[in-house]
């Protein structure tokens, strides 16, 4: 089994799929569907792992809430 990464991934505001791996410096990329989305962050991943030594480690995502 190959390493695994954790991909966020957002809707913005023109109806594309963004992308992003935090433990990969500049590992992003976006589609209009989510098919098309993982098969270009899996090429993305593949090029950004073999130029960029990993510094942080996903560790997971938190929603936060302020009193307006």
């Amino acid at each position: 089994m190959g390493k695994q990464y954790s991909v966020l991934i957002e809707r913005d505001e023109n109806g594309f799929l963004v992308a992003d791996v935090p433990e990969l410096e500049g590992c992003h990329t976006q589609a209009k569907t989510m098919d098309e989305l993982i098969k270009r962050i899996k090429e993305v991943i593949a090029l950004c792992r073999d130029e960029t030594v990993s510094k942080t480690k996903f560790v997971g995502v938190q929603m936060v809430e302020l009193n307006a």
